[in-house]
């Protein structure tokens, strides 16, 4: 009875002596998506649900009741259980599908594409492009130039590859839609019935806009040979005195220097 007395009043102070523990009770209520959907989607009863959520962390333009989601379109694809926030729906009387998605001033224009022309199917909708053009400019010379810098994608492919398509995968497909200001919209018009075009893959980061000449033909096997200066001859006649192109520069011959070791012996070779 003496012991266990003893232990029952020991086990009485460690009671006593553990920390207090504030159990958070979930007092407010948040709307989340019941399942994965892409852009454009109309949602419906079926697609949300209100699920309890920590009072002390709330989400900033949310939900609690899904009477002020529904019959409204996304602007962004959303994953299963993901809060549902008023920047990532339409207004309520802009339906659905990708016009809601447009931002206001600026246009939507799709672009065929290929495996090539799409980066090998990983422009994705979200990611950030340029544009590129080229044009032939008579039978010996051709002209590449980026025509529009940092283009968002807004989606790439059908509805049907989007579906098949997952986070991170590539998507075959042979459209790729872009959001652009209204000019930008008339050079890309332009330049695809003029030359073909092609996508480069930008880093989301990398907002800075990319300054280019362009390139030719000729730029690709070295600077073009100087042009003919024109000289005065005798009777007031001008006559162009070809100037010859400058020597080649001749490589500068690499030196290495080897090492060896036989034994306790060192010895350096020179080998050019």
């Amino acid at each position: 009875m003496i012991v266990a007395a003893i232990a029952s009043f020991g086990v009485y102070r460690a009671i006593q002596q553990m920390p207090v523990r504030e159990v958070e009770v979930r007092s407010r209520f948040q709307v989340v998506v019941g399942r994965d959907m892409p852009m454009g989607t109309l949602l419906t009863p079926d697609d949300v649900k209100v699920v309890p959520w920590p009072a002390s962390s709330p989400v900033a333009n949310g939900f609690a009741d899904t009477n002020a989601v529904v019959n409204r379109g996304l602007i962004a694809g959303v994953v299963a259980n993901e809060p549902l926030t008023e920047s990532k729906l339409a207004p309520t009387a802009a339906g659905a599908g990708l016009p809601p998605s447009i931002t206001e001033g600026m246009r939507a224009l799709s672009i065929r594409v290929n495996e090539v022309v799409g980066v090998a199917g990983f422009v994705v909708p979200g990611t950030h492009v340029d544009v590129l053009v080229t044009l032939s400019e008579g039978q010996s010379d051709s002209l590449t130039r980026v025509v529009v810098s940092d283009v968002q994608v807004l989606t790439a492919g059908t509805r049907y590859d989007q579906e098949k398509a997952r986070d991170g995968q590539p998507i075959p497909t042979s459209v790729v839609t872009l959001l652009l200001q209204p000019l930008d919209a008339e050079r890309i018009t332009l330049a695809s019935q003029r030359g073909s075009l092609m996508l480069t893959l930008r880093n989301p980061l990398d907002q800075k806009l990319t300054e280019s000449k362009g390139v030719r033909t000729g730029a690709l096997f070295g600077d073009p040979p100087p042009p003919p200066v024109i000289k005065p001859a005798p009777g007031g006649r001008k006559v162009a005195v070809a100037v010859p192109p400058p020597p080649p520069v001749q490589p500068v011959p690499k030196v290495y220097t080897v090492e060896t070791y036989k034994a306790a012996k060192r010895a350096e070779e020179v080998v050019k």
